[in-house]
């Protein structure tokens, strides 16, 4: 029992952090290159209709608003980095965290990028791998960075983590 406490409170810590890292990386992004990061509003809603059955849609942008949408969407968010965190630490182990290294969390985090490019985006309107967009290879590649972003926040706080013998 101690064991799924200690895993679950690691997760938490991790995940939360890294995605941090990864809303960080979006703000910077905003700031210098004028690159809106995504609006979660749009997962939330996306999420809000998958609850009543639906999937996909052509434009989620377009697609009816749903109560409390931006709240669900940035619950989500964090929810599916801690999910990412539990991941690496299912597949690494907790000793993972009292040594941490870049590999594996770079690894799990540039693998998190298939959540986007063969579930969501492809649901939400945007093709698979954001084929459906203006400019797909430079969506893609920002993706990319961005969970590889998420990855190094995942060492990062993983690091954080073991300094302080949680």
């Amino acid at each position: 029992m101690a064991d799924a406490v200690d895993f679950l409170a690691r997760a938490v810590l991790i995940g939360t952090g890294a995605t941090v890292v990864m809303d960080s990386w979006g703000w910077v992004r905003k700031r210098l290159l004028g690159m809106p990061p995504l609006d979660y509003a749009l997962v939330g809603r996306w999420l809000g209709h998958l609850a009543s059955g639906r999937l996909r849609h052509d434009r989620i942008a377009a697609s009816p608003q749903v109560s409390g949408e931006r709240v669900i969407g940035w619950a989500a968010h964090y929810l599916i980095g801690i999910g990412f965190a539990g991941v690496l630490l299912a597949v690494f182990g907790l000793d993972w965290v009292r040594h941490p290294s870049i590999a594996p969390a770079l690894m799990v985090g540039i693998a998190s990028v298939a959540a986007p490019f063969l579930v969501m985006q492809p649901a939400m309107g945007a093709g698979f791998a954001a084929s459906r967009t203006p400019h797909p290879w430079a969506a893609r590649l920002q993706s990319l960075l961005t969970h590889a972003v998420f990855g190094v926040g995942l060492y990062a706080v993983g690091w954080l983590v073991s300094l302080t013998n949680l």
